[in-house]
C-alpha cells in the first residue's frame, strides 16, 4: 500500500517537473525574443539619431540601478526571485524606516517640533534622458524590451530553482521506492 502511494507521489512530482521544464523553455524563447527585439530597436535608434548619439559616451558618469533582484527562501528550501524597482521599498526597509521615525518622534516630544527629514535616496533618473529630451520611439521600445527581459530572467531563475528542487525530490522518492520494493532474483 505504501508503495502505491509513493508511486503516485513520484508521478505527481514528475508531472510537476515536466510542466516546469515546459514553462522554462517557453520563458527562454520569450526572453530571446525580447532581447533580440531590444537590440533591433536600439540599432534603429542609432540609425535615427546617428551612430555617435547613442553609445557609451552619453552614459552618465555615476549610474544607479533601476531594478534589483529580491530573493526569498521558503521553509522547504525553495528559492524565489523577483524584480524590485528602484523607487519601491521592500517590507524590511519600510519596517526599519517606521521604527526609526517612531524612535526619533519619541525622543523629540519635549523639544520643539521639527520638520521630517527628506529621504536621502532621490528618485532614480530615467536613463533615456542621457540621450536628450526628445528621443526616438525605438529607444523607448528598446528600454521596454530589456525591462521585460529582466522580468523574464527573474522568472526563469525562480523556475530553475524549482526544477532543481523538484529533481532532488524525485531522486529522494525514487530511492525510497527502491528500498521498499524487494529485489527480484
Amino acid at each position: 500500500m505504501a508503495s502505491r502511494d509513493l508511486r503516485a507521489e513520484v508521478d505527481f512530482v514528475l508531472l510537476q517537473l515536466l510542466g516546469d521544464l515546459e514553462q522554462l523553455e517557453a520563458k527562454r524563447q520569450a526572453l530571446n525574443a525580447r532581447v533580440e527585439e531590444g537590440w533591433l530597436s536600439l540599432s534603429k535608434a542609432r540609425y535615427a539619431m546617428g551612430a555617435k548619439s547613442v553609445g557609451p559616451l552619453q552614459y552618465a558618469s555615476h549610474m544607479e540601478p533601476q531594478v534589483r533582484v529580491g530573493t526569498s527562501e521558503s521553509q522547504d528550501g525553495l528559492q524565489k526571485f523577483w524584480m524590485v524597482r528602484a523607487g519601491t521599498q521592500t517590507p524590511e526597509e519600510v519596517g526599519s524606516r517606521e521604527a526609526a521615525f517612531l524612535s526619533s518622534a519619541l525622543r523629540r516630544r519635549k523639544g520643539l517640533p521639527r520638520t521630517p527629514e527628506p529621504d536621502s535616496s532621490p528618485a532614480p533618473q530615467n536613463p533615456l534622458k542621457w540621450f536628450g529630451i526628445l528621443v526616438p520611439h525605438s529607444l523607448r521600445q528598446a528600454q521596454a524590451s530589456f525591462r521585460e527581459g529582466l522580468q523574464l530572467a527573474a522568472d526563469m531563475a525562480s523556475l530553475q530553482s524549482r526544477i532543481t528542487w523538484g529533481q532532488s525530490q524525485l531522486q529522494e522518492l525514487q530511492e525510497k521506492l527502491k528500498q521498499l520494493e524487494p529485489r527480484a532474483p
